[in-house]
């Protein structure tokens, strides 16, 4: 046995030297332009570490073959961050406002439309998908990671790690992608149209919701109920104010720690041999159109909605109805003041952005059902 069957360096393929400069590149947009960097950070790590030849890390035995089957293949991770998402929403806005739940409705659209292209890529040739796979790929247009997550790792785990990156590129493109988008679909006056203040919710309200939605959509729905109960269970623990220090846990160390190891997983699926393929880009492209989908969807709904209302409703408000929960509402939020220094959306925009959450929770509950 020579020496040289010792050293990684002497045994890496072009395959593993392209998947590390790919690492690098994210470790680069988490660090450098801070492109969700909670995530990518440990997902570019994990991929660094997963190409190292004969490290074997991510090998059955291996620390991040380890972290992903107990995590991610139990979908025990991302149900975990979603009890930590849910005890971080504050649901006041929609409670204020209860139409705002059709503009987050409306921007699954997208979610759906691109199961319909990638079946369509497959049918031609260009790439191979199955209608699970075209499922997991549409859930990207949702901007919700870990739902993303929780549905490939159900329906298309092979893909997982492509469309974890493509799920949280996204999610931190927002602010670049969403406002031509919704400039593309409202004028000037639209773009300026100012919404009145909303009531108080009071604390009845805010405890009885989360009880309420689990229990109509999970007995509606029941594959919904794993992602819907953790949002709920959090969200519960914030509003009852009986549990401060369990809702204090779930929205600070509990997440960050599940988040790290999160990464690590997704990261150890980055192997060169299963994302150096042309289902990538295919992913990466299907999930850009996915995500534009929805933020016009949202938009054009809330247009739709305003031909019926007498209290208008900012279309902008409708690109939030994706479920990037705070960017979206804060993107809509800056384009909105560009047009007027006084408008202030944010608040409105927490509406559809929190309806958003729940939306896709439902359309991942519709597809594992009918597909799993």
């Amino acid at each position: 046995m020579e020496i040289t069957d010792f050293l990684g360096i002497a045994n890496i393929s072009l395959g593993q030297f392209s998947m590390i400069l790919i690492c690098l590149l994210l470790l680069y947009l988490a660090i450098a332009k801070k492109f969700e960097p909670l995530l990518l950070l440990p997902i570019g790590f994990g991929g660094l570490l997963a190409n190292i030849p004969e490290a074997g890390l991510a090998d059955p035995g291996g620390i991040l073959y380890f972290f992903y089957e107990s995590g991610i293949k139990t979908t025990a991770f991302p149900l975990i961050i979603f009890m930590g998402v849910g005890a971080l929403t504050d649901f006041g806005p929609l409670l204020a406002n209860p139409k705002t739940m059709l503009l987050g409705a409306a921007a699954q659209v997208g979610i759906f439309a691109t199961i319909f292209g990638a079946v369509g890529l497959s049918l031609i040739g260009l790439v191979d998908f199955s209608i699970q796979d075209a499922a997991a790929i549409g859930i990207i247009g949702g901007a919700d990671g870990p739902t993303a997550i929780y549905v490939s790792s159900i329906l298309a785990p092979d893909l997982l790690g492509a469309i974890a990156v493509a799920a949280y590129s996204y999610m931190a493109l927002v602010p670049l992608i969403q406002p031509p988008i919704m400039k593309l679909f409202t004028t000037k006056a639209e773009r300026s149209i100012e919404m009145i203040q909303l009531r108080e919710v009071g604390n009845l309200e805010r405890i009885c919701f989360p009880l309420l939605l689990v229990l109509i959509v999970a007995l509606i729905l029941p594959a919904s109920a794993p992602l819907l109960g953790m949002f709920c269970l959090g969200n519960l623990m914030r509003e009852s104010g009986v549990v401060d220090r369990l809702s204090n846990t779930v929205q600070n160390s509990l997440i960050n720690i599940v988040t790290i190891f999160l990464g690590l997983a997704i990261g150890s699926k980055l192997k060169a041999e299963g994302f150096l393929e042309l289902e990538t880009l295919g992913i990466l492209l299907l999930g850009a159109i996915a995500f534009s989908i929805g933020t016009a969807s949202g938009v054009l709904m809330a247009k739709f909605m305003n031909l019926f209302t007498t209290e208008k409703i900012n279309p902008l408000i409708g690109a939030a109805g994706v479920s990037a929960v705070p960017m979206a509402a804060r993107v809509a939020n800056k384009v909105g003041l560009e047009e007027n220094p006084q408008n202030f959306l944010l608040m409105h925009a927490m509406g559809p952005n929190v309806a958003g959450v729940i939306g896709s929770t439902v359309a991942a509950g519709i597809m594992i059902t009918l597909l799993s």
